[in-house]
């Protein structure tokens, strides 16, 4: 009598990990996501632990999860991962107030947000061949 298992989202070659409750702006925290999209893992890992940004290691470690996910639990191959998106969401923002002059207030706004890495696994054969048929396009 429980609750029927719900559909998978991804794809079997597919795997996600989320970070939520993240402060730091979602703007901010978009430059990282664009900076590992399309990325090998190997690539990826290395750009972020060599960034220069606060937020890095955090997202470092939502790249490993996500990582683990796969292999741990969907069975998929370490070495063939690619980042296929990585993208940023809004959260909670808490809202803080300054004193001014004359009795006011500013608000200040401290945004939270979250980031979802969805990994997938790449047939390097499929890799291989496209650059073999480029290259002898060329030499002809």
């Amino acid at each position: 009598m429980g609750k029927s298992a719900k559909p998978r989202r991804l794809a079997d070659n597919q795997a996600q990990a989320v970070l939520r409750n993240l402060r730091v702006s979602p703007q901010k925290l978009n430059l990282l996501a664009q900076m590992i999209r399309g990325k090998k893992i190997t690539q990826a890992l290395s750009d972020l632990t060599f960034s220069r940004k606060r937020i890095a290691e955090d997202v470092r470690k939502l790249v490993m999860s996500a990582v683990a996910n796969a292999e741990n639990n969907h069975n998929l191959d370490v070495n063939d991962l690619v980042i296929s998106e990585a993208f940023v969401g809004k959260n909670l923002v808490m809202k803080r107030y300054r004193p001014r002059a004359r009795g006011r207030m500013n608000q200040i706004l401290k945004p939270f947000s979250m980031m979802t890495v969805i990994v997938q696994e790449v047939e390097e054969q499929a890799e291989t061949k496209a650059k073999g048929k480029s290259a002898g396009k060329g030499a002809k």
